[in-house]
């Protein structure tokens, strides 16, 4: 392999087999490994989930920023994000392991206990993240299943039934991945042509259908400002949430690793193959539901509260604009199942190094299916409690949202710096990014910086109780209780080698594996 661009997964073999790799890094094989390279990537792109990132914040989007923000704003974020990702990436074939993130980075710092301490951090906001974009898919999801309920049955929607309808979804998918896994795997590959199919679909329909359109000069020109902030460049910056949350959770690819064949590869393929597949289907189902826009104050005074549905009703008719509503609540429902299996995989890796409290109960797997049975349900709870604010405060979904990517992406790009500041001593798997890298790592860099400090700041003014953006307050209550704990206690034996060998033998005899089935 060469070093004059970015390279794909053609470098010099290992040598190695996943499990003797796990090994070396210090992690025994215990999870099935039965995912293809198609079936990790079809996790993260049904994660990102462009039917469920860009049409739940739609709402938000009209409201801040309007169609110019939403169309450019998703542009210039798409192409911060591969950065981001394509840095992601080639750590990840380096290490691939389940424990991803913070497992990167306690690898890439300086040795010691130093390093330990960026590897704590660094999976407390990982977990916080997981948990918060696994609440914004499948409250997101209730939403729309609400309005669904609301055009076809009259049904009123109210927070209150939002949260129960809420809390029903999150039971489905700890179900789902408690007792369906084979069947998990399936829908993850069938999600990806549903959404694939889907966008074609609704895209096509609400070009070829309305009678009338919006101009382009509206579509990639027109701001709105509905926040009450003043200032149109805060308006603009904040309207990038909407692209910004619907890319997360692509680390999924990254913690599947130990379920997958090939994962130096394949992990890091999922990464970047999800980011730019994604971005190119967003587009265009952003520009086709904008064009659509039969009424902008109708779509945002919708009665079933989600302006997508509203423009699918207005520019189909009833019967057709109810059909796709189905398919983007399925793709919806597809997108959170996914997120609750890759936020299982994070609790479990990151309990198995005992940095979660009551960790031996969480990284206990079933002797049945072979998966984290337990952390499945620590995820559902978890997304569950961040949901309910909403039922006090009316911006309760953005604020959701907000953590996710803050979590996420600190997360995300922690073990980039890391990397750039370990310089040639990087050790490169077999997809790399060859001379770019530390390019590309410094733009991911700077980008999560910016957003991260972004996200935090008021949405609405003026500022009440009801309005308030909560986001600074979770971050802060992880990241308190998260150093409490570190110096009360996980300094002294968080991945120390010598308490991790004890814990890698009781792990390994209280989940010894029994056979499967190929």
């Amino acid at each position: 392999m060469t070093d004059d661009g970015i390279a794909s997964g053609h470098a010099e073999p290992s040598g190695l087999s996943d499990e003797e790799r796990l090994a070396q890094l210090g992690y025994t094989q215990v999870l099935a490994r039965r995912m293809s390279a198609f079936s990790n990537y079809a996790v993260s792109f049904t994660i990102i989930s462009v039917l469920s990132g860009c049409l739940t914040l739609y709402l938000f989007g009209m409201n801040t920023g309007g169609p110019a923000v939403m169309v450019w704003g998703w542009v210039a974020v798409g192409l911060m994000t591969l950065f981001v990702g394509l840095s992601m990436a080639e750590i990840c074939s380096a290490y691939p392991t389940s424990a991803g993130l913070y497992f990167w980075a306690y690898k890439l710092a300086p040795p010691g206990r130093t390093a330990a301490a960026w590897a704590w951090f660094t999976g407390w906001f990982n977990v916080l993240g997981q948990v918060a974009v696994t609440a914004g898919i499948d409250f997101g999801a209730a939403s729309f299943l609400g309005a669904y309920l609301n055009l076809q049955f009259d049904f009123e929607v109210t927070p209150g039934r939002t949260i129960l309808l809420f809390a029903g979804i999150l039971v489905l998918h700890g179900l789902l991945n408690t007792f369906g896994v084979r069947i998990v795997a399936l829908l993850n590959s069938v999600s990806v042509w549903w959404h694939v199919v889907g966008v074609a679909v609704i895209v096509g329909a609400l070009t070829f259908v309305p009678d009338k359109h919006q101009s382009a000069s509206f579509v990639f020109t027109e701001f709105v400002n509905n926040t009450g902030w003043g200032s149109g460049v805060y308006v603009v910056l904040l309207g990038l949430l909407m692209a910004q949350y619907t890319f997360t959770g692509y680390d999924a690819s990254a913690h599947m690793t130990e379920e997958t064949h090939d994962a130096s590869t394949a992990g890091p393929k999922g990464i970047v193959q999800s980011i730019w597949t994604s971005w190119i289907a967003g587009f265009v189902l952003i520009l086709g539901f904008t064009f659509a826009i039969q009424s902008y104050d109708g779509a945002l005074g919708s009665a079933t509260g989600a302006p997508p549905a509203q423009i699918l009703l207005d520019a189909l008719g009833a019967t057709a604009g109810k059909l796709l509503l189905l398919v983007v609540i399925g793709a919806q429902l597809f997108c959170g199942m996914a997120s609750v299996t890759a936020n299982s995989r994070m609790i479990y890796a990151f309990s198995r190094d005992g940095a979660l409290p009551f960790s031996h109960f969480w990284h206990t797997v079933s002797p049945r299916t072979r998966t984290p049975v337990a952390a499945v349900w620590l995820a559902v709870v978890g997304a569950l409690v961040l949901g309910l604010p909403y039922l006090i405060n009316v911006t309760a979904y953005a604020a959701v949202t907000s953590i996710a990517v803050i979590g996420l992406y600190i997360a995300y790009v922690v073990p980039t710096l890391l990397r750039l500041r370990k310089g040639e001593a990087f050790e490169r798997g077999p997809w790399h990014l060859g001379r770019w890298s530390g390019v590309i790592g410094v733009v991911a860099v700077v980008w999560v910086g910016v957003i991260t400090v972004l996200f935090m700041l008021p949405q609405v003014s003026p500022v009440t109780w009801e309005t308030f953006n909560y986001a600074p307050v979770a971050v802060l209550a992880v990241l308190g209780f998260a150093a409490t704990w570190w110096q009360a206690s996980a300094r002294h034996w968080f991945l120390n080698p010598e308490h991790d060998r004890t814990r890698a033998r009781e792990a390994a005899r209280a989940n010894a594996p029994e056979p499967v089935d190929p």
